[in-house]
């Protein structure tokens, strides 16, 4: 592996936020481009930070691949995880480090976050169906689909949900 998960340190902050908005923007995962609300979270680092547990990848020049917010059930940055679970949200990986298992890196690493909980049954997520590299990601390391937890966050954005019984 050419790369390392950690803690997003505060002078990355910055760098995470635009690689998480760009992401999103080019992926086409916001409804109205650079106008949309959800922009500003994306870009919120320091934010998400405070508030959960903020992991990087990082290449062997320190620069910034990847990221993902990890959060306990219950917690601000926990969307659909209720107590006894985890959730992990807005996970994104630079366009020229994908194929690289960057992503399944930054998931595994949520996995074993969920398990170090105690407590803790489960790790879910909410995914967009246009996302259908990481749900084969997801799939392949033993999540299932909750359809039954599927929801909107906005009118008629719907979002997929999985599961993973720790």
């Amino acid at each position: 592996m050419d790369f390392m998960i950690r803690a997003v340190r505060p002078e990355e902050y910055e760098e995470l936020g635009d690689l998480t908005g760009l992401t999103y923007l080019n992926d086409g995962l916001l409804l109205h481009g650079e106008d949309d609300f959800y922009l500003d979270v994306l870009r919120d680092t320091a934010r998400r930070a405070r508030e959960s547990e903020v992991l990087v990848a990082v290449d062997a020049d320190g620069g910034i691949i990847g990221g993902v917010t990890f959060a306990p059930g219950a917690t601000p940055w926990a969307d659909i995880a209720v107590a006894g679970e985890a959730e992990f949200r807005m996970l994104v990986v630079a366009p020229a480090a994908r194929g690289r298992g960057v992503g399944e890196a930054l998931v595994r690493t949520c996995v074993d976050r969920a398990r170090a909980l105690p407590q803790c049954a489960r790790l879910v997520l909410s995914t967009d169906a246009k996302m259908v590299s990481a749900h084969r990601i997801y799939e392949r390391m033993g999540f299932v689909r909750t359809p039954d937890r599927d929801w909107e966050p906005i009118p008629e954005h719907a979002l997929r949900t999985y599961a993973l019984e720790l």
